[in-house]
């Protein structure tokens, strides 16, 4: 634990210093992705915006809304998550997740979406192994050609995920061994020169799926593999989706287990 205190924001200095916060994370000093008029109203309107201190400074912030037509799918929509550079291994993330997890169950509401990279292996493992969430949608360039710092000129393709609240708040680590051993098929793998290799799959009932080490740096050094990686991961991922699979899980090697649901 980091002995961080987490709070509800609600003053204006509070939220701008949470604006502040995320406009740092994604490298947008000019145009933070979400303002301090925007979070004002979502926290007045009883939303979850929240913040992380670490020796009296913010250090990680959180904001989210409820979204669904109650009361048969009303969820909370977790928005945006930004942790100051260096602080990541306090953490606050975590910490972060589990405060909003029990603020959502204790008004009642029993699941929490939000979307995601699919080529951030890092954020997958997070949500999916460490949560214990699930990947059950992928979106296509859901907000258009990226123009933060971190992901700019990148389409903007995001895992949809589910974290049912009811359920384990964390999952265990896929053991890609036994899986194999139990007939699951590889459909895209991780090439000798760091190039996607695809493969058409028999019917499976679980499939795996290999993504880049580093994909922020991969986009830095080489942006056209970076590319095909997105491309690659589109067909493979988003076709085994539509398919009728979820994404179960994730290992910290960059592996995906996608299980179908039929």
């Amino acid at each position: 634990m980091s002995g961080a205190t987490i709070k509800e924001l609600s003053q204006v200095d509070d939220l701008r210093e949470l604006a502040y916060l995320f406009a740092v994370v994604w490298g947008r000093s000019g145009e933070p992705p979400i303002n301090s008029d925007v979070l004002k109203a979502l926290a007045h309107s009883g939303n979850y915006v929240c913040g992380a201190y670490v020796d009296e400074k913010l250090a990680a912030g959180l904001v989210g809304w409820f979204g669904g037509v109650p009361p048969r799918d009303l969820h909370l929509h977790s928005h945006i998550l930004g942790v100051v550079p260096g602080s990541e291994a306090h953490g606050l993330g975590f910490e972060l997740k589990q405060h909003q997890r029990l603020w959502c169950l204790e008004r009642g509401v029993n699941v929490i979406e939000w979307t995601t990279d699919p080529l951030v292996r890092r954020n997958a493992y997070f949500n999916l192994t460490k949560l214990g969430a699930r990947a059950t949608a992928y979106l296509t360039n859901i907000y258009g050609e990226m123009t933060d710092g971190i992901n700019a000129g990148e389409e903007s393709d995001r895992f949809l995920i589910s974290w049912r609240l009811e359920s384990p708040s964390a999952g265990a680590e896929p053991k890609l061994d036994q899986l194999i051993r139990d007939g699951a098929v590889t459909v895209l793998s991780v090439g000798p020169a760091g190039e996607p290799v695809a493969s058409e799959a028999p019917v499976a009932r679980v499939l795996l799926c290999q993504v880049p080490d580093d994909i922020v740096a991969l986009r830095r050094e080489d942006p056209g593999l970076a590319r095909l990686w997105r491309t690659a991961v589109r067909r493979a991922v988003g076709g085994a989706i539509d398919s009728g699979y979820e994404v179960s899980g994730a290992t910290r090697s960059g592996w995906y287990v996608m299980e179908s649901r039929s």
